[in-house]
């Protein structure tokens, strides 16, 4: 059922046919193919319902930092879903043009809290809320920050660095990408609600592993049918009165009973809703620093969606136009006032795993379902009362999903070589001890202090090093990438695979580049699919 959209991507944008991977036989739909509108309209739900948990959290968190009233906060929430839409958009159209969604993320939103923590503690100007203050300057971050990350997308300096990556950095990074979602709060919160989890994820590896064959449905809507049963099944629960209102499974009908019809108070997000930004450099250096790690996760997962849609290695001039577009799109989020930026969602290449639907037209009616949800209060509502123990159990399922698609980049490296085996459990290793240093340092802040304050702090006591890694660009770069596990374990990874000798089909190379996209060629990917 595939579609010709009749659009030509840029120059060096898609494969060859023929070098697809041995992956795209399980692809229900490939990234070309536009399967029915009905389908495409559960389907696309089913690509939001995945991305809905982390799109909620970083504004609410935002909110919660910066002291939104309620009825501001909603119009913020409503806010990030619309700019994720357009985002999505822009990208599968005139970006990279992969199955991807783009969204905020948490890469930036923990810069933002430090620079939250830093205007709390001083005066704000008369006659502005606190609040609004601290928007209008983490506005003015993300929008200098993020045309920085334009620039070094369009300029081609990332994918510059292509011919230096091989599986054996590739594979640890996009693992880690999973692996350091699992302590998310929808799963590890301790007052968590482990029968409806359990209930979700039961669902969903139900329909999605054990029942594909005996129905499409299940093979195609395996995340949407697990999450709308478990969903009903706590509502049921609410509403006879056996899980009370804090219950982390507990439906908050109150939601959708007080949404207006237009979004939230019958707002329509707007730019520079809360006012001009202010532009402060101290600032947008720690934003920035969110942007580095954001570009080291955007990187991993273009290798991972190629890899799990059947498709070649992602080209160097696919690599840039997608880190330019976040880096535009981020521009355009600043603009409208999120104070944070768009990123690849790991969340929605978990879900092409679990359905095989790797239809970037699906993805789009996604996008498109976005908008709606961010203007129309009775959608968003609705969506957003889905409990946090669903939400759990569909990243449960997901997660573990895409630390396997990063793994499975080992089948083309030699695990007999002593060397790879070291990169490997370096690399993953460390992309999992850091963070937790990192999270142990903010815990230790005395209070009134910012976590990236008493960090930099430390480093500026380091003998000799100290007057240079104390300074506000080292230290907050640092505090920040430090904190992303899959940046630290590809960092690590990149520097040891590249120093230490071995030979290019020791490290996978020769064989990865048998699959990988022509640079030149500036036709679409082909995609195994069936209809």
């Amino acid at each position: 059922m595939s579609g010709d959209t009749g659009e030509t991507p840029p120059e060096g944008m898609a494969g060859e046919p023929g070098t697809e991977s041995p992956e795209a036989s399980f692809v229900e739909y490939g990234i070309e193919d536009e399967p029915p509108l009905g389908e495409s309209l559960l389907l696309g739900a089913q690509h939001y319902l995945t991305m809905i948990g982390a799109n909620i959290a970083v504004p609410l968190i935002l909110a919660g930092a910066m002291g939104m009233p309620p009825d501001v906060t909603a119009e913020f929430v409503g806010t990030f879903f619309v700019v994720s839409g357009v985002a999505t958009l822009a990208q599968t159209t005139l970006g990279n043009r992969y199955p991807i969604v783009q969204g905020a993320s948490f890469s930036i939103m923990a810069p933002a809290l430090a620079v939250i923590a830093v205007i709390g503690t001083q005066p704000t100007p008369e006659g502005m809320a606190q609040w609004e203050y601290m928007i209008r300057q983490l506005q003015g971050a993300v929008i200098v920050a993020a045309a920085a990350e334009m620039v070094i997308g369009y300029f081609g300096l990332v994918g510059r660095l292509k011919r230096y990556l091989s599986p054996v950095v590739i594979a640890p990074t996009i693992a880690l990408i999973g692996l350091a979602l699992f302590n998310v709060p929808q799963i590890v919160a301790a007052d968590q609600n482990w029968y409806i989890l359990g209930l979700t994820v039961f669902l969903i590896v139900l329909f999605s592993q054990y029942l594909p064959t005996y129905s499409r449905a299940f093979r195609l809507y395996p995340v949407l049918i697990g999450v709308v049963v478990a969903w009903g099944v706590a509502a049921v629960l609410t509403w006879t009165g056996v899980l009370p209102p804090s219950d982390p499974g507990a439906v908050d009908f109150s939601l959708v009973g007080s949404a207006g019809l237009l979004a939230f108070d019958t707002v329509v997000p707007m730019p520079f809703q809360w006012g001009m930004p202010l532009f402060t450099p101290a600032y947008t250096i720690g934003i920035f620093a969110g942007f580095v790690a954001s570009v080291f996760e955007s990187f991993g997962d273009y290798h991972a969606v190629a890899r799990i849609a059947g498709v070649g290695a992602p080209s160097r001039k696919r690599i840039d136009h997608g880190i330019g577009m976040e880096g535009l799109m981020s521009i355009f989020a600043g603009v409208m006032g999120t104070g944070n930026g768009c990123t690849s969602y790991s969340e929605n290449i978990g879900a092409i795993g679990l359905t095989g639907v790797a239809s970037r037209y699906v993805v789009q009616i996604g996008a498109a379902l976005m908008l709606v949800v961010g203007v129309v209060g009775y959608f968003g509502a609705l969506v957003a009362s889905i409990p946090s123990a669903v939400v759990g159990g569909l990243f449960v399922a997901m997660f573990g999903q895409i630390a396997a698609v990063g793994l499975a980049n080992l089948k083309y490296v030699d695990l007999d070589s002593s060397r790879n085996i070291f990169v490997l459990g370096f690399s993953l290793f460390v992309g999992l001890a850091v963070p937790r240093y990192m999270s142990n340092v903010a815990a230790a802040a005395p209070k009134g202090v910012a976590p990236a304050a008493y960090f930099q702090q430390g480093l500026a006591q380091v003998p000799v090093f100290g007057p240079v890694l104390g300074t506000d660009v080292v230290a907050q770069t640092i505090y920040v990438v430090g904190g992303v596990g899959m940046a630290v374990g590809a960092l690590a990874a990149f520097v040891l695979d590249n120093t230490i000798p071995g030979t290019d089909e020791e490290r996978g190379l020769t064989q990865w580049g048998e699959l990988a996209e022509e640079e030149g060629s500036s036709r679409h990917p082909s995609n195994a699919s069936s209809s």
